[in-house]
């Protein structure tokens, strides 16, 4: 077991050294799967009748099949990952996404017959190499930041939000140069999605065994592993309140997911931004959508996370109910911001919250499968939305059944409670508690769940 610091020939070296870097190593990574988010600029080439003339409901196919597949390589790579370690899930997560997006450069037809090789490509391989890829930083930083996990789930995904910051005004550029052939774009972007996922991979790594933070002591939250339980995936599986985050994680996104699919065309349609424009403030939208994963990460934890689900999901209700009215450019950027913020921040704050529930032990194996409430969000909304919609760009109903969605689901996190600690645990203590078994006794009332 590491105590403050470990002796080694002579010298002292703290565990902790580089955790850090590997931060900046998982930021790479996410930023390069991240630019799934600047899909919306490449849906309204698409639609264009110099390109592949696609309808709406036909355009946001691949990103909802994208969205879709990250569920199945998410659950894949997080039980590879807590048996194999991070690097290898990582590379080939990495790899198999910017293989997707090589792919997806060859549909280049003039009409819809080659839209299954875009769905095939950007669809189904990159969506799948997405989550295989998503999943490992996030699991990994838990285990070497115990001390501050909100913040570093939340600088986990900030990564992966603000992917599109970049890539969204690049994707415009090079769609400009090619504009009835506008797929080609995809293959300069994946050959770079490649080069940025092998470097931040290669420098993955777990803790050692026994791993612990120097002068750091875990403070008694009455959460899972204070009561001494470390959740095995079949475990928390047995729990309501598995099923009550991963409904949570749905709705938020199946609300947020409804602008970020449609918000080059409807920065367009509604606030009459032109088509760079639109491009560019999808780039500056990513700035919110990634420092959300890291604002609301931090505020859950001063306010709770089952608060700041809540607080987002009402933000969201509100500002998709105004956003169809929002002609004004500044009124829909502020509107579209507040969205994106929240959209991410539920990204952010849940693989936090799932660590307080259940433990980080197994959290690879556990908030893995919990991501199927991103892809079912992503296949519910993206789809919803774009039908709503529709040809006759009736943006009042889509935002407006999105934004009652969002209000209603208000419920779930007022009714999520904390799961009960392990029993067994507490009676070991019973005849002589420890002073932390005493603490996570004492703190029920104040935390408000039962023992």
């Amino acid at each position: 077991m590491y105590s403050s610091a470990t002796v080694t020939g002579g010298t002292t070296k703290q565990p902790t050294a580089g955790r850090w870097g590997i931060v900046i190593a998982a930021l790479l990574l996410q930023f390069s799967i991240g630019a799934v988010y600047a899909w919306s600029v490449f849906s309204s080439a698409l639609q264009s009748p110099d390109a592949m003339g696609l309808t709406n409901p036909e355009a946001s196919v691949p990103f909802t099949v994208t969205i879709g597949m990250i569920f199945i390589g998410s659950y894949i790579g997080g039980k590879i990952q807590d048996k194999k370690g991070p690097r290898p899930v990582a590379l080939a997560g990495g790899t198999i996404y910017a293989l997707g997006c090589i792919l997806a450069s060859f549909a280049l037809s003039h009409d819809n017959t080659q839209l299954w090789l875009l769905i095939l490509g950007y669809g189904v391989i990159s969506g799948f190499g997405l989550g295989l890829a998503y999943i490992v930083p996030i699991a990994m930083l838990q285990k070497w930041f115990p001390d501050k996990r909100g913040l570093i789930t939340g600088l986990a995904v900030a990564g992966f939000g603000f992917g599109a910051v970049l890539t969204a005004p690049i994707a415009q550029w090079l769609i400009a140069m090619t504009p009835t052939d506008s797929n080609r774009a995809f293959l300069p972007l994946g050959i770079s999605y490649l080069v940025l996922a092998l470097i931040g991979a290669a420098f993955f790594r777990n803790p050692p065994a026994g791993y612990t933070v120097p002068g750091w002591v875990p403070a008694s939250t009455g959460r899972a592993q204070d009561s001494y339980k470390q959740f095995t995936e079949k475990e928390a599986l047995r729990t309501p309140q598995w099923y009550f985050l991963a409904a949570i994680l749905t709705l938020n996104v199946t609300v947020g997911i409804s602008l970020v699919a449609q918000a080059n065309s409807s920065a367009i349609d509604i606030a009459g931004y032109s088509i760079g424009g639109a491009a560019a403030l999808v780039g500056v939208l990513a700035l919110f959508n990634g420092g959300g994963r890291v604002f609301w990460a931090w505020v859950s934890g001063k306010t709770g996370r089952m608060t700041t689900f809540g607080l987002m999901l009402g933000l969201q209700g509100i500002c998709l109910l105004v956003i169809p009215h929002a002609s004004n450019a500044v009124l829909f950027f502020v509107l579209a911001a507040i969205v994106y913020l929240c959209f991410g921040g539920g990204f952010g704050t849940m693989p936090a919250t799932a660590g307080d529930f259940f433990g980080v032990k197994h959290a690879g194996a556990i908030y893995g499968l919990m991501i199927i409430g991103w892809s079912l969000g992503g296949i519910i909304g993206s789809p919803i939305i774009a039908a709503l919609i529709g040809s006759d760009k009736d943006y009042t109903l889509g935002y407006t059944v999105m934004g009652i969605i969002a209000l209603l689901s208000l419920i779930v996190p007022m009714i999520t409670k904390m799961p009960r600690p392990k029993v067994d645990a507490l009676k070991s203590t019973a005849t002589h508690p420890t002073a932390e078994a005493s603490k996570v006794l004492s703190c029920q009332e104040a935390n408000g769940f039962e023992l």
